[in-house]
């Protein structure tokens, strides 16, 4: 039980560092937007941890590892489908970038 506490005592730890990290980052973005600077080094990350962003970084990496699969699996099944599937995916990786 003890593991447990410890455990959860640590993901309590990252988060509230997280959110203490992420408060820094606003504060920084409101001075430079007050200031009339906007400073992209301070932005990007801000960016980059977004909520959104991450579930896009997620999925392109889910795609990106079908696609391995499929180019792998593509010597063993002499599938059109698949490789029509494979395509698709592959130009939609390509369009969202």
């Amino acid at each position: 039980m003890e593991r447990g506490k410890n455990e959860l005592l640590d993901a309590l730890n990252t988060s509230v560092k997280e959110l203490q990290d992420g408060l820094s980052m606003h504060c920084c973005l409101m001075n430079s937007l007050m200031e009339g600077e906007i400073d992209e080094r301070r932005l990007q990350p801000l960016l980059d941890r977004c909520p959104k962003r991450s579930r896009e970084r997620k999925l392109e990496k889910a795609v990106t590892e079908a696609i391995h699969v499929l180019e792998e699996s593509r010597k063993a099944f002499k599938s059109k489908r698949l490789e029509v599937l494979r395509k698709k995916l592959t130009q939609v990786l390509i369009e969202t970038e």
